[in-house]
C-alpha cells in the first residue's frame, strides 16, 4: 500500500470514529508517515475530508436514486431516509462532512447538493401523494442526520440498531396518517455525562 492509501484509510479510520476534529497530526501518526508526506498527498485538511468520503457519497448517490426510481414516493422516502441514517450511523465524520460546507471542495459539494436535490424531489412526490405531512420541511432532513449522529451505543452493531429504531420514529412522525407499524427492537444506549456514563 502507498503512502497516500495509507494516509486515507488512517483518516477514514479515524474520523469514522472520532469526527472531524481529529488534527492532521494523528492521522499521519495513524498512517506512520511524516506532516510533510501528509501535506504533499493533501495539503489541507478539506482535501483530506473530500478524498476520504468519496465512497459514501457514491452510496448516498446510489440510495437516492433508488428512491426516486420508486413508483411509490413515500416508500421510496422511507428507504431513503432508513438507509442514509444508517450510512450516517456507521460513519460519525461522514455526517459532520455532509452538513459542512466546503467551499472549496467542489466535488463533494456537488455530491451533496445532488444528493439533498434529490431528496427534496422526493419529498415533494410524497407530499403530493398525501403520505408525507404537509408541514414537512427540507431542514427536518438535516436535523434528523445531525440527531442520527447523536446516537451513541456500545458497540457498532449497536448504533446501527439504534439508528434503525430512529429513523423508524422518524418516519412515523413524517407521515400524514401513522399507521404505527411496530417499531425496531430496542438497543441498548449509554448516557454520556461527563466523567461517568450512566
Amino acid at each position: 500500500m502507498d503512502n497516500r492509501e495509507r494516509i486515507l484509510e488512517a483518516a477514514r479510520e479515524l474520523f469514522a470514529a472520532e469526527g472531524l476534529t481529529v488534527p492532521m497530526r494523528e492521522v499521519a501518526r495513524r498512517a506512520e508517515v511524516g506532516p510533510a508526506t501528509l501535506y504533499r498527498h493533501f495539503p489541507t485538511k478539506e482535501i483530506l475530508v473530500t478524498e476520504a468520503f468519496t465512497d459514501q457519497m457514491r452510496t448516498c448517490h446510489v440510495v437516492v436514486d433508488e428512491g426516486l426510481a420508486d413508483p411509490d414516493p413515500w416508500r421510496g422516502l422511507c428507504s431513503v431516509l432508513e438507509k442514509l441514517c444508517e450510512l450516517h450511523s456507521r460513519d460519525r465524520g461522514f455526517t459532520a462532512a455532509f452538513v459542512s460546507a466546503f467551499p472549496k471542495a467542489v466535488d463533494f459539494t456537488a455530491g451533496r447538493d445532488y444528493t439533498l436535490r434529490a431528496i427534496a424531489e422526493l419529498a415533494g412526490r410524497a407530499k403530493d401523494t398525501g403520505e408525507l405531512r404537509a408541514d414537512f420541511v427540507f431542514d427536518d432532513l438535516i436535523l434528523v442526520l445531525m440527531a442520527n449522529n447523536g446516537i451513541q451505543a456500545a458497540s457498532p452493531a449497536a448504533q446501527v440498531a439504534a439508528s434503525r429504531r430512529f429513523a423508524a420514529l422518524v418516519i412515523q412522525s413524517f407521515r400524514a396518517a401513522p399507521e404505527q407499524p411496530p417499531l425496531p427492537p430496542v438497543a441498548r444506549l449509554a448516557l454520556v455525562v461527563p466523567g461517568k456514563t450512566l
